[in-house]
């Protein structure tokens, strides 16, 4: 006897929504959050900082097929130590980061793709 006889039960993917306050990653260091103005191709980016600096940034390659980045995503970025215009994208945040950001004033909210 087969052990999954359903197979779209079997490859349905589980959904896991926590229910306790949303724990938010904050940038460490000299690391700033940006958010993603243009896509460049080849895994290149540029991100308009909080810092007032648009960064020409890439996303490394461990994390090159496990995060999906599109405009207007919000990230943390690592700036260069030798090239200031020049960064790593560390970490994505997801909506509900976004929102607790907003709310400690750590994400500016006059940008216009909010």
């Amino acid at each position: 006897m087969p052990f999954y006889k359903d197979k779209n039960k079997k490859n349905n993917p589980k959904v896991v929504v926590p229910e306790g306050p949303v724990r938010v990653k904050l940038p460490k260091g000299k690391e700033v959050i940006g958010i993603i103005t243009q896509r460049l191709g080849g895994g290149r980016m540029f991100i308009s900082c909080m810092d007032g600096k648009t960064r020409n940034c890439r996303v490394p390659g461990r994390l090159r097929r496990g995060m999906w980045l599109r405009e207007g995503d919000v990230v943390i970025v690592q700036p260069w130590e030798f090239d200031d215009e020049k960064g790593d994208v560390l970490f994505k945040y997801s909506k509900a980061a976004i929102e607790r950001l907003k709310k400690k004033g750590l994400l500016k909210t006059s940008e216009s793709e909010f």
